[in-house]
């Protein structure tokens, strides 16, 4: 008896668990990609980005508003601290404006390419808001 008791008791205890767990997971409130280029494109600089998004409005930064931000371009780097203000340099370009497409120049070779959104303080969402990884080549 007292061993079906401490099992109840265990039992309880896990669903409590995963129920907490799972009420505070956030869930994704939209998604960023490229629509130009593609993964594996082969491109001349200057060449044109073009920028999507599903579920998410894009307002300038500073703009405060629900499911919105603005883009946040990663080039040959890995994804910031995601609790802090996305760095402002040439591995992460801003578009505080609310831009959605842009012309850039890089240096011949290969590139990783990534989106990140911002909040209006240019911090990442929590969960992050991120494309995938896509690689060009920039030829000469």
């Amino acid at each position: 008896m007292q061993r079906n008791l401490i099992f109840l008791a265990a039992i309880a205890v896990a669903v409590a668990i995963v129920t907490l767990s799972v009420q505070t997971q956030k869930e994704p409130v939209g998604e960023v990609f490229f629509i130009a280029p593609t993964d594996g494109a082969a491109v001349k600089s200057p060449f044109k980005l073009a920028f999507g998004t599903k579920h998410m409005d894009i307002v300038p930064a500073g703009t405060e508003q629900p499911h919105s931000g603005h883009h946040h371009l990663l080039i040959d780097t890995a994804l910031p601290p995601l609790d802090q203000p996305i760095p402002k340099d040439a591995l992460h370009r801003h578009f505080g404006g609310g831009q959605t497409e842009t012309e850039i120049t890089l240096s011949p070779g290969t590139h990783r390419l990534q989106l990140l959104l911002g909040d209006h303080n240019h911090v990442p969402h929590n969960p992050p808001v991120a494309s995938d990884v896509i690689t060009i080549t920039v030829t000469e």
